[in-house]
């Protein structure tokens, strides 16, 4: 799977986890996040930020992002 493209939008994809760790996740399933990018030193992680109300979240595997399509934004 292909990481999502730096600043670009995203949302959180709760259907890579199973259903009872969702609860565990600080993530909205209607929620818009930018994507940073990835961690350098942290491989497989990202950084992003919630785009309503600029939250970092930081540490979170980048394959449970999916950026956004046109139609989506």
């Amino acid at each position: 799977m292909e990481s999502p493209r730096q600043f670009s939008l995203v949302r959180f994809d709760f259907g890579t986890l199973p259903p009872e760790q969702d609860a565990k996740y600080p993530f909205k399933r209607d929620g818009v996040y930018i994507f940073f990018g990835e961690i350098p030193n942290m491989l497989g992680h990202c950084v992003v930020a919630d785009h309503e109300t600029g939250r970092i979240h930081s540490g979170y595997h980048t394959e449970n992002f999916v950026e956004l399509t046109e139609d989506e934004v």
